[in-house]
């Protein structure tokens, strides 16, 4: 199928029937040619505490909103309930503000496109998975929790899931459902079209250019009734006018099941820029758990928020030494084509400081 073809065509219900695919050239353009004023996000999840990765993120993001003009909204991803804690959520408030970023809506002082946390949108949610569901895009998945446990709903890209959905439910005959359904509550998968791969335009990676059928099949709603990552944040960002999506790398390679789902919703995707990620000096992810790299563990230790957002200044290449700033003074600083792809390793001498408590 072809750009251009009526976005109603190839819908109803999945039996490996046709949909249209999203159309990389249209997205590009679509980005290339938006003129609504700028409305930036940063959407932690109240999970942990947040460190110096996610502080990084924070920053970038921010800097994009406000150097632009825009907006910037906080949203908290609380969706997942077993997991995430209002402590946490205050905490992540409490170290924002400390380390000089502000918010124009958010959950502590609302605004016009609220409730700004997940577990109060569970409406907007269903409302979505209605339409999906009526225009065929989405089926009944009867696979073991052990099956699917790679699959939360926490925020992550693809790569942790490991191999693709291989749909072994995805055409199941009404007899062999209906035998599954009396046996398990299934979850809803998202049907991929079988023809068209997704190519974007990424503010900091360039072109990406996914194949058809990339990550498989996707769930947007578990058997237990939680709604996946990938449906919520496409309706919230939606729902809250979010024209500029700056993220984490590791949420890169998920960007084409979100498009996916904002093309099924008849929705208009926002620009994205996924910011490399702040690891460990041999390479490994930060943890919510190490205390030395939080921003609360920082805090208490004494260390200046003016000393941390210098380093990560100095880290994003936008000051040579890693001098004492607040976020207003680094207003223009920001090139998101000039920032690090990928990763960016943690100095030694920046760990040494946070132990001696002298960074």
């Amino acid at each position: 199928m072809t750009c251009g073809q009526d976005r109603g065509q190839g819908r109803g219900q999945d039996r490996g029937l046709e949909r249209r695919p999203v159309c990389g050239q249209e997205r590009a353009q679509d980005g290339a040619h938006d003129r609504r004023p700028v409305r930036g996000r940063f959407a932690p999840s109240p999970t942990g505490l947040l460190h110096l990765g996610n502080a990084f993120t924070a920053l970038v993001a921010w800097l994009h909103a406000r150097q632009a003009g825009g907006a910037f909204v906080l949203r908290m991803e609380d969706i997942d309930a077993a997991r995430s804690r209002p402590s946490y959520a205050e905490q992540i408030l409490a170290d924002l503000r400390w380390l000089g970023i502000d918010w124009d809506e958010g959950p502590d002082v609302g605004g016009p496109f609220g409730p700004y946390r997940q577990s109060q949108r569970g409406n907007r949610y269903e409302a979505a998975l209605a339409r999906l569901q009526a225009d065929g895009w989405l089926y009944p998945c009867y696979c073991s929790r052990a099956e699917l446990s790679a699959i939360a709903s926490a925020p992550h890209g693809l790569a942790s899931e490991g191999p693709a959905y291989p749909g072994r439910c995805r055409r199941l005959n009404e007899a062999e459902r209906a035998r599954r359904a009396a046996r398990k509550t299934p979850a809803l998968r998202f049907a991929l079209p079988e023809d068209g791969g997704v190519s974007f335009v990424d503010g900091i990676a360039g072109i990406q250019t996914f194949p058809p059928g990339a990550g498989g099949d996707f769930i947007v709603k578990r058997a237990d009734g939680v709604v996946a990552y990938q449906l919520a944040v496409v309706v919230d960002d939606a729902d809250m006018a979010i024209t500029d999506v700056v993220r984490g790398w590791d949420l890169l390679d998920s960007t084409p099941r979100q498009l996916y789902l904002y093309q099924a919703l008849g929705l208009r995707a926002p620009r994205f820029a996924h910011v490399p990620l702040l690891v460990n000096p041999d390479g490994t992810r930060l943890a919510k758990r190490d205390a030395l790299l939080t921003l609360a563990g920082m805090r208490a230790a004494g260390v200046a928020p003016e000393t941390v957002v210098g380093w990560l200044a100095h880290l994003a290449g936008w000051m040579e030494e890693p001098e004492p700033v607040r976020p207003a003074e680094l207003m223009g600083r920001l090139h998101l084509q000039k920032l690090p792809r990928g990763e960016v390793r943690l100095p030694a001498e920046l760990l040494r400081r946070l132990r001696a408590g002298s960074a």
